[in-house]
């Protein structure tokens, strides 16, 4: 068993590492990259502190991990200057990001199988966000290499992909132990409250979110409604 979580320990670290390297890629390393490096400085410190690990504490700990993140994304959305960071963003590479939610739902398995995640979590649970990840490779190469994948296909990926990441994390926020927990209290959702998992709530999956809003965003800037036909410009 300790074998198993050293692999699953290093297969997250290094998921994780893959995950903000394609979004600095994305983001063309500007400025706004920065306070997306000091944040999940902070996380990792706070999981090493054992911050997380009293859940039933009021307010519940567990706040810090999903409110700032969707704060940020509010504030980038609505303001003017964070738009023009979305705007710099390259939905190409935001869709190749998404191929590391495959190896997020094999750890997600194997923590499973450290009994530190209910199988709800896994995508032996119905929990199927795997199929994202299984995806995206083709999404981006006959979207945005090829450019034969008209820009309503790659909306409505978007769209049941983001479905199948609420799902998930609908599944992970119920099954935690906190206030909130509705389900698995037979096995709660253990894991995201120790380092490293820290990150997966904290860091990779407001990344993952948010590729898919700014991917929607870009292609409804892209495809005036009004003309309802498919453009051929290029969308990197």
């Amino acid at each position: 068993m300790e074998n198993l979580r050293l692999l699953t320990g290093f297969v997250f670290i290094m998921t994780t590492a893959l995950t903000i390297l394609w979004f600095r890629k994305a983001s063309q390393n500007s400025s706004g990259f920065r306070i997306i490096l000091i944040w999940i400085l902070l996380q990792g410190v706070l999981g090493l502190t054992g911050f997380y690990q009293n859940p039933h504490k009021f307010p519940p700990p567990i706040l810090l991990l999903l409110f700032p993140p969707v704060l940020i994304m509010v504030a980038l959305f609505a303001t003017s200057g964070g738009q023009r960071f979305i705007d710099r963003l390259k939905p190409g590479i935001l869709t190749r990001l998404h191929v590391i939610r495959i190896p997020v739902e094999f750890v997600l398995y194997l923590l499973y199988l450290d009994h530190q995640v209910p199988v709800i979590m896994t995508f032996a649970g119905g929990n199927y966000d795997i199929i994202s990840g299984l995806t995206a490779p083709v999404i981006y190469y006959y979207g945005f290499v090829k450019k034969t994948f008209s820009r309503i296909i790659l909306l409505c990926w978007n769209v049941i992909c983001l479905g199948l990441l609420l799902n998930i994390v609908a599944r992970a926020v119920l099954s935690s132990p906190s206030t909130f927990q509705k389900l698995a209290f037979d096995q709660p959702n253990m894991a995201i409250l120790h380092f490293p998992y820290i990150w997966l709530p904290s860091v990779i999956v407001p990344l993952v979110l948010f590729s898919h809003l700014v991917s929607i965003r870009s292609l409804f800037r892209t495809v005036p409604y009004q003309k309802r036909t498919v453009s051929k410009t290029p969308i990197l």
